[in-house]
């Protein structure tokens, strides 16, 4: 059975995603609080966490940012319309998604399974290399030059589906539907900064790899066209 951690100051909200979730069949832990949020992390080790920003004493952020010093676990941030750049900060940091509040819990419910399920799925591959870079599919684990490189669920889902299609470009829609599970929206903005971030953890040695397609997406170099 799959543990969820939910964070969330509001207990009404804890509840309703409590019950939605324990009716998917999940394992729900909560927390209240940062603090709490952070021991509750490390010592249960939770499948996936569901992180409010707006926390008493130790705010969303610096949860997130403490969190990710140690763990590349899955985490969708909650966040107010407001609180925009508070999102893409939080996706900068290494959160994996976020949902805008007011929700639809049969929304967030949707996007945890899209999450578990992309990490479910399995190729006939074993290991993908392009490059310098490479990338075990079973350990999940990724090297640059031999290097290890410390990627989060979706930055490991991302360089994954690029190995697998040097040279084929993908649109932001596309990558959206086929590492997030979005079948129509989302927003660009969380592929941008997803690539950000691999790029800067890829190094010098790697980061060029990824291109920029200009209006359209991005793709893997292909050193052989």
């Amino acid at each position: 059975m799959r543990t969820i951690l939910v964070v969330d100051d509001e207990p009404a909200i804890i509840l309703l995603i409590r019950h939605r979730l324990e009716h998917d069949g999940f394992r729900v832990l909560t927390a209240e609080n940062g603090i709490d949020a952070i021991i509750t992390a490390k010592s249960h080790h939770p499948d996936l966490i569901i992180l409010d920003l707006m926390l008493p004493g130790i705010v969303g952020l610096e949860v997130l940012r403490e969190l990710r010093t140690h763990s590349t676990v899955p985490i969708i941030i909650l966040s107010a319309r407001k609180e925009e750049v508070d999102r893409v900060v939080g996706l900068e940091l290494g959160a994996d998604d976020y949902v805008v509040k007011p929700f639809s819990v049969r929304e967030l419910s949707a996007r945890v399974k899209a999450m578990f399920r992309r990490q479910e799925t399995r190729s006939i591959e074993t290991d993908l290399t392009w490059n310098g870079i490479a990338i075990n599919l079973d350990r999940r684990e990724a090297t640059v030059q031999g290097r290890p490189v410390n990627l989060t669920s979706t930055e490991f889902e991302l360089l994954s589906l690029l190995l697998r299609n040097p040279g084929r470009v993908f649109s932001r829609q596309d990558l959206l539907r086929q590492v997030w599970g979005y079948e129509v929206g989302g927003d660009a903005r969380t592929v941008n900064v997803h690539i950000k971030n691999l790029r800067e953890k890829l190094g010098e040695e790697g980061q060029g790899e990824i291109e920029t397609v200009r209006g359209v997406g991005y793709r893997m170099r292909n050193h052989q066209r």
